[in-house]
Formats: structure tokens, C-alpha cells, sequence
């Protein structure tokens, strides 16, 4: 019966040893993947910092201008180019007289 018993508590040894390495293992590997999350996140802060930054140095009024002037061929209004509108109320329809 001894033998029974110390076979019984060998076998539950081994197998607790191996859950014990298991999760020794898990462990690690989750606190890697952790770990490359948390450089990656610090990555992508950088990169947002950067192009935020980027974004707001393009976005002033004289950088603006000056695109609008060379790619999109704008020009300063003027009283000189400058077409004016009269808002002239549309004449009756022939039929629709009173």
C-alpha cells in the first residue's frame, strides 16, 4: 500500500512540476508580448507627436497662401477682378399674371 501511495504522490509531483514550468513559460511569453506592445505603443506616440507636428507647420497661414498661389494658381482678390452680382428679383412668368 506504501508503494501505491508513493507512486500516487510521484505521479502528482511530476504533474504539479509541469504546471508549475507551464505556467512559468506563459508567464514569460505573456510579459514579452507586453512588452513589444508597450514599444509599439511608444512608436506610435513618436509618430503621431511627429506628424502632429508636421501638420501644424503646414497648416499656417503663410504656408497656405503660398500653396493656394503656386499648385492651385490663386491670386489676392481685387477690386480689379472682382465680378459683382446684382440681385435682381426674377420677372413674373407670362401665365401668372393677377
Amino acid at each position: 500500500m506504501s508503494t501505491k501511495l508513493n507512486a500516487i504522490l510521484a505521479l502528482l509531483l511530476i504533474l504539479s512540476c509541469l504546471a508549475l514550468v507551464n505556467s512559468a513559460y506563459e508567464a514569460r511569453r505573456v510579459f514579452a508580448a507586453l512588452d513589444l506592445a508597450q514599444r509599439e505603443q511608444r512608436e506610435l506616440e513618436s509618430e503621431f507627436k511627429r506628424l502632429d507636428a508636421e501638420r501644424q507647420a503646414q497648416a499656417t497661414p503663410r504656408l497656405v497662401e503660398k500653396v493656394a498661389r503656386e499648385k492651385l494658381h490663386m491670386n489676392t482678390v481685387t477690386p480689379g477682378v472682382t465680378t459683382y452680382v446684382d440681385d435682381v428679383p426674377a420677372s413674373a412668368p407670362a401665365g401668372a399674371q393677377k
